[in-house]
């Protein structure tokens, strides 16, 4: 029923936003998962669903969410077979973490920590130190890796207690901040190929007695943004993926689980006025702010000093009804960002966090063309962006 016109708007109460499954089935639980299985000191298994494995291989597709592969019986017909497998068996989902966004994400995988703790709670945020945004996929301006991201990796700990650890990924991501920060830790296997990877990533698996195996592909996503996921080049994308995740199941050494997950799923968004909002053309939204960061689906907003609670209030009052707004301590006692936030992680965190409930993104279309042209989005706590399949394969 429409709301009558003298009614005041319902506001979205901060409470009611989904809360990624943080220590019990949240991309940050993976790993620690997985090799508290092969023993190595010092982890936990959080999923308890997952049985022990000896040799563990994780297949992450960028941007394949779980309502994507549900709703893609036909593109995806291997992927979507194994959908009752997802988490141990469960047939359920596991969440990525917010912001549901790449570098959230991959840092979240490859520490085992939720984003309060590794520090990357955005694609851009603001860095405390220079007041100058960060943005953390391209990592620009350059920082020092290790100080931002200083926890050490879950590869990294199991290649020193003896697990034959290696990434398998495009060559151009070797050496990148972000595969230092998230993704180090024992061989990484730069494969042009899709193809490639998966048989080194098969290889690479049956190389140890106990072996850790993560491979990547990146085009799901690409296309997704480009075209958006109602697009012929965006299925046609996962298609070529549901055959390269059936070449790798195919191809498992004895004793070996594959897990098929991703970091984010993505939403069309229109192009029209209601369902972009300009931050960049609306001065209501601009008064009291010094910058934007994050994306369109999850925004943090650094307040001028002092008119932090009349930009909360005026955030709120524009698009209270379309996004879930929070002011910083708001956040993270919700528990968006995790349970518990590093001293160095507050300050990046903006002084308001929009994140949105419905079909609808803050463009910023000055500053921000590209990320503002793009079709797919992400970053929000909707189950179409933040549940990711755990899909498992066993030999």
């Amino acid at each position: 029923m429409a709301q009558p016109a003298w009614q005041d708007p319902v506001l979205l109460d901060v409470d009611t936003a989904p809360v990624p499954e943080y220590g019990s089935g949240s991309l940050a639980d993976l790993l620690p998962t997985l090799v508290a299985g092969q023993g190595v000191p010092g982890f936990t298994a959080t999923i308890p669903e997952l049985a022990p494995a000896d040799r563990n291989c994780v297949f992450l597709i960028d941007g394949l969410g779980w309502e994507q592969i549900k709703a893609h019986p036909d593109e995806a017909p291997f992927l979507h077979s194994l959908l009752p497998t997802s988490r141990g068996g469960t047939g359920r989902p596991v969440t990525a973490g917010f912001p549901a966004t790449t570098a959230t994400s991959l840092a979240s995988v490859g520490t085992g920590r939720p984003p309060g703790e590794h520090g990357l709670p955005g694609y851009t945020v603001r860095d405390p130190d220079t007041g100058e945004l960060m943005n953390q996929l391209r990592w620009q301006p350059w920082t020092p890796p290790a100080v931002w991201q200083p926890h050490p990796t879950v590869f990294a700990l199991a290649d020193a207690a003896g697990v034959r650890t290696a990434q398998v990924s495009a060559p151009a991501f070797e050496r990148t901040p972000l595969t230092q920060v998230a993704l180090s830790g024992g061989t990484f296997l730069g494969r042009l190929t899709g193809e490639e990877r998966m048989d080194v990533a098969a290889e690479r698996l049956a190389a140890g007695d106990r072996s850790l195996v993560y491979t990547y592909y990146s085009e799901v996503d690409a296309n997704g943004h480009r075209f958006g996921v109602d697009s012929d080049a965006w299925r046609g994308q996962l298609m070529h993926v549901d055959g390269l995740a059936r070449r790798l199941a195919e191809q498992l050494p004895p004793r070996s689980a594959l897990y098929i997950t991703a970091d984010h799923g993505m939403i069309d968004i229109p192009f029209d006025e209601r369902s972009r909002i300009d931050f960049d053309e609306d001065w209501e939204l601009r008064a009291g702010v010094a910058l934007l960061g994050g994306e369109g689906r999850a925004r943090h907003v650094y307040a001028v000093p002092g008119a932090e609670n009349d930009v909360l209030a005026v955030w709120r009052e524009v698009l209270g009804e379309q996004f879930w707004v929070a002011s910083r301590d708001e956040a993270i006692e919700a528990g968006w960002f995790g349970p518990t936030i590093d001293e160095r992680v507050h300050g990046r965190i903006g002084d308001v966090v929009a994140a949105a409930h419905d079909d609808v993104v803050i463009t910023a279309s000055v500053n921000e063309p590209h990320e503002s042209a793009m079709v797919g989005m992400h970053g929000s706590m909707t189950p179409t962006e933040q549940l990711v399949p755990l899909l498992e394969v066993r030999s």
